[in-house]
This record gives structure tokens, sequence and C-alpha cells, in this order.
């Protein structure tokens, strides 16, 4: 694994901001759940990340359950028996994740409304308009 961590062309993280720690994993297991920390969770403080503003606060709106109030993205990785996959994939977690939130989005091409669309809408509205006077006080002249 390299030292820095590849968001896409324009944004990398160094290693050393992003903190690991081997956890003991739940589930089933017998035996060896109880007695190897093999599950990972990693820790990632945004705001103390060496990012440009513009990405930390991009990052920091996104409302997902992985990143705390305090700005800290926080992944848990359990589901291989080996501690050194289980990094692997969270780190891969995080690189998904941030990828994700710094894709282009489409911009949006204003459309008009067709002719006949504007029709349509013209009649039903002159029908509904009919049927609402049709409602009106009954004249007995």
């Amino acid at each position: 694994m390299s030292e820095l961590l590849h968001i896409n062309r324009y944004i990398s993280i160094p290693l050393s901001e992003i903190e690991f720690k081997a956890i003991r994993a739940s589930g089933p297991g017998g035996q060896n759940v109880n007695k190897v920390a093999s599950a990972i969770h990693l820790r990632f403080d945004v705001k103390a990340s060496s990012l440009l503003d513009g990405y930390k606060d991009r990052i920091l709106a996104v409302s997902d359950q992985r990143i705390s109030s305090e700005g800290v993205i926080v992944i848990k990785a359990q589901n291989s028996r080996l501690q050194a996959r289980n990094k692997d994939m969270a780190v891969e977690r995080l690189q998904e994740m941030l990828r994700e939130i710094f894709k282009d989005k489409p911009k949006r091409r204003p459309t008009r409304p067709t002719r006949g669309s504007k029709e349509r809408r013209l009649k039903k509205k002159a029908v509904r308009s009919a049927v609402k006077t049709g409602r009106g006080k009954v004249r007995l002249d």
C-alpha cells in the first residue's frame, strides 16, 4: 500500500492521517472471535486533515451516519478473519465513500414545455374551471 490514499486525480490523503484500531469482531466465530482482535475501526478526522477547506466542507455537508458530529469518519470492517484484509477493506470503503462525495453531478439542462403540453394544460384548466363554475348558486329566473 502506498503512503497516499488517492480519491481522484486531484485529492489524496496521507495514510498517516488515518487512524486504525484493532478490535474484537462481533457475531459468530466460536473461540476465535473471543481472543483475536481482527476487526478494524478506521477513523479519519476530516477537520484536522490536510484537505483544502472547500473539500472538508463538502464532506461535512453530507448526511451519512458514518460521519460524527465532530467531523470524524468512522468505518468498521470485520468481514474477514484476517486483520490485514479488514484494514484494506476499511480503506477501500473510505475511498469509495469519498469518491461518491466528490463525484461530479451532471448539470441540469433547462428544458421548455412543448406546445402540446401547454395546450393540454390549458385544456385541463378550462375543464376544471367549468366544473367549479357549475358548483355555483343556482338562479331560478
